[in-house]
């Protein structure tokens, strides 16, 4: 009976050997030969990233192809971490007109991979009576990574006089949602008022106080009684947010120097963040360029995604990125505005890097020469040599977006293993069905 026992065990264990998936390999996607810019560890070199289980795994030169479930070369690109656009609209689906919490925003997935973004920040479409329909219809449906700045107002960003209404302006109560969602809610977000109280203003810093996030200004009407030099000198916090730096409509431009008034100088020095946010209407190169000329830059770029600014001078993120290196930015200045420089204004310096083990969101850009014109608010151009485009996108460690196909093979080669597909792309080949005798690549 023993001997019956010893040879079921032993007859088992070599089933089970038999059986045995082999161990996977070191990395489930392997970036090689790319120029790696990092701005949170420092890294402007050529190198190979490595990524394992949607995380990034390894960063370093001469990383073994053999080591790979999927190896890329991507020689002659740039290798970034995801893009993060720090002011975007996206409660689109509602269906109310003139409204960025309905028609006037963009739907986050059709807009973010083709270039290169991976996470957005909704800025303030939503407010703390609205914020649950938001999430569920958008936040947690989207590819995208949403992250949120909570209006004021408690029923959001929305047509008629609703964003004017000062009885509606609540900092416990938006600081309460923002509370039940840390790390999803971001910030608070006042915008578009056209009185002449500092209510809204106010509000939002007690609300952003009670919950410890920074306040984006989109600071409306301009109004002798809310002067730009008050709000920035003594209103906001260090770590605030001034977005639509280069307007020229609240007067950012000190009429003489033509660089930037000194509430924007002071400001700065005493810790609030300016954004770009060039928009629709928020972005004119009578300011930008005098601006950096005299060394005032942006400490983030955005676009102010919606649905005019998305086809007017705008466009998208690497389209903005383009216009500032057209004006005298590196290319390492501008990935860190839209990396690591976003990513710690809204306090989570998880995202925006390469550090290994953090999540593997990653961009792949070509950087084309040629002959590129860049237009203002106004429609004005300015020219430019250079201009972004990306080529690969990654998502938690997944292809989500290839413009050139540079993961496929050719439809001619042999179909290989794609038992793992899985682990790197969203697109894994489909196995063939028995029955119809045709084979996939």
């Amino acid at each position: 009976m023993k001997k019956l026992m010893a040879c079921s065990a032993v007859a088992l264990l070599t089933a089970a050997g038999a059986n045995a998936q082999p161990p996977l390999p070191a990395y489930d996607l392997l970036l090689r030969g790319g120029h790696v810019i990092d701005a949170k560890n420092h890294i402007d070199a050529v190198m190979d990233v490595g990524i394992k289980d949607g995380k990034i795994a390894k960063v370093a030169k001469g990383l073994n192809a053999a080591d790979a479930i999927k190896a890329i070369d991507v020689r002659g690109l740039y290798v970034t971490p995801g893009l993060i656009d720090l002011h975007t609209h996206n409660y689109v689906g509602t269906g109310e007109k003139n409204s960025y919490a309905g028609d006037l925003s963009v739907q986050p997935d059709g807009f973010t991979f083709r270039s290169g973004v991976t996470t957005v920040v909704d800025a303030g479409c939503s407010g703390w009576r609205n914020f649950e329909d938001f999430k569920d219809k958008i936040v947690d449906r989207a590819k995208t990574r949403i992250l949120v700045m909570l209006n004021i107002v408690g029923k959001g960003m929305r047509s008629g006089n609703i964003q004017q209404d000062l009885t509606d302006m609540d900092g416990e109560e938006t600081a309460k949602t923002a509370l039940r969602y840390p790390g999803v809610i971001v910030g608070i977000k006042t915008a578009h008022f056209n009185g002449p109280e500092w209510k809204p203003v106010e509000q939002a810093v007690i609300a952003g106080t009670r919950a410890n996030i920074p306040v984006m200004v989109d600071f409306g009407a301009d109004r002798p009684t809310r002067p730009l030099y008050d709000l920035l000198t003594q209103k906001l916090r260090p770590g605030d947010i001034y977005t639509h730096m280069y307007s020229g409509l609240r007067h950012e431009q000190d009429p003489v120097t033509k660089g930037p008034q000194k509430g924007m100088i002071e400001g700065r020095a005493r810790g609030i963040y300016f954004d770009a946010g060039t928009g629709g209407g928020s972005f004119k190169w009578s300011l930008a360029v005098p601006f950096i000329q005299q060394g005032f830059k942006p400490d983030s770029l955005s676009t102010d995604l919606h649905v005019d600014s998305m086809n007017s001078a705008t466009k998208d993120l690497l389209n903005v990125a383009s216009k500032f290196m057209a004006m005298g930015l590196s290319l390492s200045e501008v990935v860190a505005e839209m990396t690591a420089h976003p990513a710690h204004e809204i306090r989570r310096d998880d995202l925006g890097n390469l550090s290994v083990g953090s999540v593997a969101d990653v961009a792949v850009l070509r950087l084309e020469k040629g002959k590129f014109g860049f237009t203002d608010m106004v429609n004005t151009r300015l020219d430019g040599k250079q201009k972004l485009v990306d080529e690969l996108t990654i998502k938690d460690g997944k292809i989500v977006y290839d413009l050139n196909g540079m993961e496929a093979l050719p439809w001619t080669a042999p179909e290989g293993d794609i038992s793992n597909d899985k682990r790197w792309t969203s697109w894994p080949r489909p196995k063939p069905r028995p029955d119809d005798g045709v084979k996939l690549h």
